[in-house]
């Protein structure tokens, strides 16, 4: 039986750092769609040693916090979370006096911008505790040459990297000591001083393990650091989903008297309109059914026939949101959106990058992973002869195998 059978996750998210941009703390700056502290509740949702998990935040951000654990509310292992204090220990300290009331046997006490914490991480600091630690800290030991420079910024020394690990997290305590050594800092006075709660342990005389973690265990600082986690996250979705597949459509309208035409989802005002059992939005259409087939799941037609009057009307955004949730619930992603709009007018140019941004909106995918072109007809054809507007599509999409 393990030396600790019910472990308990503290996520510290009280900070106000904004140095990563965006105007909002960096837990709750957006990474891949969601905020980064929904990615750090998960990896400890999905963690099986983890038994309840509490999240300490500042008192103003109860808003931005409950968007953030919104997709995890009906897990019981996710506590309400507890209001921190204006330093990281005392956060820290709330978060395990909460905690107390659930006896836990061990604590994981994690940063919260540290949302690609690896699961076998996190089950070899329980591990570690189980094992017989009292104390464990994940890291990354030191290979770089290591200078101390005086104030001029001169090297003064070169320190010996033996035996010198960058202190990362989770860092997991037999819990009452580790509620000890907190209440023993705070009462003493000298809680803000320390940096991290492996050093909290060890002022109190604890010996602290260190466990190997991989570098990629970072924490989110910068506007640099974000960029590279959005990289690192594009090229994990892609590499998930290695089944390539093209699908293509085709879509064409009458224009009728009106007062505008709806184009990839943008209203252009014009002295007709396009007329269809919906908005009639060809750009629209012809992408879902490029969706549609590259799933291999029937086409628009199918999923929303014309003789459903629930779809009277209706803006075409729904038909192409429904295409990519098609999408989403195989596991797969939407790689690129290409659509080319057929008309003698109006004039799509002035358009183009509102429908782009519209396209991209809809789908949920980045700017420049969508395309949007437009030709005439040389006055060839009913569409030369501006009687409607048609518009090819093409979509690539990335599935599981």
């Amino acid at each position: 039986m393990s030396r600790f059978p019910i472990v308990a996750a503290l996520i510290v998210a009280g900070g106000r750092g904004r140095r990563a941009g965006e105007g909002v703390p960096k837990q709750y700056r957006d990474l891949g769609g969601r905020p980064v502290l929904a990615h750090t509740i998960e990896r400890f949702l999905t963690a099986s040693a983890v038994a309840n998990i509490a999240v300490v935040i500042h008192p103003d951000d109860a808003d931005l916090y409950a968007a953030a654990a919104a997709p995890f509310a009906d897990d019981a292992r996710l506590l309400p979370p507890v209001h921190g204090g204006p330093e990281r220990q005392q956060s820290v300290l709330a978060g395990l006096e909460t905690l107390a009331g659930f006896a836990p046997d061990a604590v994981l006490i994690h940063d919260a911008v540290r949302p690609f914490v690896r699961p076998s991480t996190i089950a070899a600091v329980a591990a570690a505790l189980a094992a017989g630690e009292d104390a464990a800290c994940a890291g990354v030991p030191i290979v770089d040459t290591i200078k101390r420079a005086d104030a001029d910024g001169r090297i003064a020394e070169t320190v010996p990297r033996d035996g010198l690990w960058r202190a990362a997290t989770p860092q997991g305590f037999a819990f009452a000591a580790i509620l000890a050594a907190h209440r023993a800092a705070a009462t003493r006075g000298n809680h803000a001083a320390f940096t991290d709660d492996a050093a909290v342990f060890a002022a109190a005389g604890g010996r602290v393990r260190m466990l190997a973690c991989p570098e990629d265990n970072v924490k989110l600082t910068t506007p640099e650091d974000f960029a590279a986690a959005e990289q690192r996250l594009a090229r994990d979705a892609f590499a998930a989903c290695p089944d390539v597949r093209v699908g293509t459509g085709y879509d064409v309208h009458v224009l009728e008297p009106g007062d505008g035409v709806t184009l990839g989802g943008v209203f252009i005002a014009h002295d007709r309109r396009l007329k269809g059992h919906s908005d009639a939005d060809v750009a629209l259409h012809a992408l879902t059914d490029a969706i549609l087939g590259a799933l291999g799941d029937g086409d628009i037609g199918a999923h929303f026939p014309p003789s459903d009057m629930r779809w009277r009307g209706a803006a075409s955004a729904v038909f192409l949101a429904d295409a990519v949730r098609r999408v989403a619930a195989r596991g797969g992603l939407v790689a690129h959106l290409d659509v080319q709009i057929v008309a003698e007018e109006p004039k799509i140019g002035p358009h183009r990058d509102a429908m782009r941004a519209e396209i991209a909106r809809i789908a949920g995918v980045t700017l420049d992973r969508v395309g949007v072109k437009a030709t005439t007809n040389e006055r060839i054809g009913f569409v030369g002869r501006g009687e409607g507007i048609a518009a090819l599509a093409t979509a690539t999409i990335r599935l599981p195998l």
